[in-house]
């Protein structure tokens, strides 16, 4: 059975061209299942995980369906980070140039009156909540006229507590409006907020085989507490593409970057505390390849979505599996393949191997030689007031 096209799935024949010329040609899972619905105006839930192309199915159902003569923004996406907010309004340049449309981001380092200028005369949003918010609360941008809200990787806009701010705006939209609606989960807190911002919804969920991604190849690697440094030098003068090296704090960002500099690698900083000008830059150097190593922060790399990422390297361990998958997901983007490595001291050996076998990397992690701890002994209430133990999966 032939794959079908995006022209198959509605999309008309200059924009089609203008994903050919990009060499897009056959929509990925996540966009087949949504695209028809969400060219069609309904509302959307869709799960899926990272690098699965979820962009592009919310890109290309607004570039069709938004009004080129319209005077007022008629497309609002919200976005957790500003490094996200620069990727998907790039996504956005090309297709909707072929319409006619213009596009503004919104989000804060920068000047607020010239980017309200800006935001006023696009005809499609990208915008974190709090900058957006303020846009509006000072009368440089109208949102009545929105017809289709996105909101994208809602599950961190929670964990990040935006979600005041985007209440706040979606008060502030038509209630005649489609809404669609990406996230990594759609349970818990993630699945009411949903339930209360759509209407009917249609529901895709794209399940990987693999909790993790599969293209990836995963690897454990045992350091001793001081040798890290000299580890990752090691790794990163193999043959590779770009690495994303991920630590635990700002500071640990800033001194390890210094370090690899001093080994003659070429690295750069990126997290929260630099200038937005200052990140932009440090992006842009390591996009162009003129630094080919990010040491960050998870918070700094989130919406991170470059081609060439080749090797994700925690250099500190993730805090969850859930920070496993998200960090290792920077590779491996769209079907492509790439390498995680997690570097592991003798004292983090039984949670990050407690980690792996939630996973199902357990044989990944016994591959160097390090063993398996054994689940934590969880203690709750007997019936009569004792404490039991019970051995329990954490």
């Amino acid at each position: 059975m032939s794959r079908p096209t995006f022209s198959d799935l509605g999309v008309s024949a200059p924009v089609a061209a203008t994903l050919a010329d990009r060499q897009i040609l056959h929509p990925f899972p996540i966009q087949e299942l949504v695209l028809p619905d969400a060219m069609a105006g309904r509302d959307v839930l869709a799960r899926s995980r990272t690098g699965s192309g979820k962009t592009l199915a919310f890109v290309l159902p607004i570039i069709e369906r938004i009004d080129p003569t319209a005077r007022q923004p008629g497309a609002l996406i919200l976005v957790p980070t500003r490094e996200l907010a620069s990727q998907v309004t790039q996504e956005f340049v090309d297709v909707a140039r072929v319409r006619g449309l213009r596009v503004a981001s919104v989000y804060g380092g920068v000047g607020i009156r010239e980017q309200g200028r800006a935001a006023g005369r696009a005809h499609i949003l990208v915008a974190t909540p709090g900058r957006m918010e303020d846009i509006a609360n000072r009368g440089l941008v109208r949102l009545d006229a929105i017809r289709i809200f996105v909101l994208d990787e809602a599950d961190r806009m929670l964990d990040m507590g935006f979600q005041p701010q985007v209440d706040r705006l979606v008060r502030r939209l038509p209630k005649d409006r489609q809404t669609m609606f990406f996230s990594a989960t759609l349970d818990g807190e993630v699945g009411r907020l949903a339930h209360a911002y759509t209407r009917s919804a249609r529901r895709y969920e794209v399940e990987a085989a693999h909790q993790t991604v599969e293209e990836v190849e995963h690897r454990f690697v045992p350091v001793a507490a001081g040798g890290k440094v000299e580890a990752l030098v090691a790794l990163l003068r193999a043959d590779r593409g770009l690495a994303l090296v991920f630590v635990r704090t700002k500071r640990g960002a800033d001194r390890l970057a210094s370090k690899l500099r001093a080994h003659d690698v070429r690295a750069v900083a990126m997290h929260g505390d630099l200038t937005q000008a200052a990140r932009e830059q440090a992006l842009s150097r390591f996009e162009s390849g003129r630094v080919d190593t990010l040491v960050a922060t998870d918070v700094a790399a989130r919406g991170l979505d470059l081609e060439r990422i080749s090797h994700v390297i925690n250099f500190d361990p993730p805090q969850d599996d859930k920070g496993y998958v998200h960090r290792v997901g920077r590779t491996a983007r769209a079907g492509r393949a790439g390498t995680g490595v997690t570097f592991v001291h003798p004292e983090e050996q039984g949670d990050v191997g407690r980690m792996a076998s939630r996973l199902k990397l357990g044989e990944e992690f016994q591959l160097e030689g390090m063993v398996m701890a054994p689940p934590r002994l969880v203690f709750t209430s007997g019936r009569r007031g004792g404490m039991r133990g019970r051995a329990r999966r954490r």
